[in-house]
């Protein structure tokens, strides 16, 4: 039985998304997991992760400018606003997606859908360092 955590550190450039499905999958090879399941958790909470089309970048787009309209910067009645403009509307888009994935593995590799990637998706304008956790449970 296989219980192993790893971790990994992601760049962004501010708001979007970004593709960690290689990096997830490496930490599956470089741990050893065969068969059973690696949860992807991210340590933050003004990013999240999300399982999305990742065949056609225009469908990110679609979603990025969807949030944007779903949770606008600069409302009036946002008080939680001490590190900008961009602060409250960061946690709220957090918390209506996930801050978590458990994606199942078997023969070692990520059982992702045709066209499915996982993404950190990044809610903050300027660019951070992100702590991505990989936990593997399994053989």
């Amino acid at each position: 039985m296989i219980a192993r955590t790893e971790r990994f550190a992601v760049s962004t450039r501010g708001k979007g998304t970004y593709e960690i499905s290689d990096d997830v999958q490496r930490c599956v090879r470089e741990g050893g997991l065969r068969e059973g399941t690696a949860t992807v958790f991210v340590q933050h909470t003004s990013c999240s992760l999300v399982l999305f089309e990742n065949a056609d970048p225009t469908a990110r787009q679609d979603l990025h400018a969807y949030f944007d309209q779903l949770v606008p910067e600069d409302l009036p009645y946002f008080v939680h606003t001490y590190e900008g403009t961009d602060d409250m509307p960061s946690h709220i888009r957090m918390a209506l997606t996930r801050s978590s994935e458990i994606i199942p593995v078997s023969d070692g590799k990520l059982l992702l859908g045709t066209w499915q990637g996982i993404f950190l998706f990044e809610h903050r304008t300027a660019p951070h360092q992100r702590r991505v956790v990989v936990t593997l449970l399994g053989e």
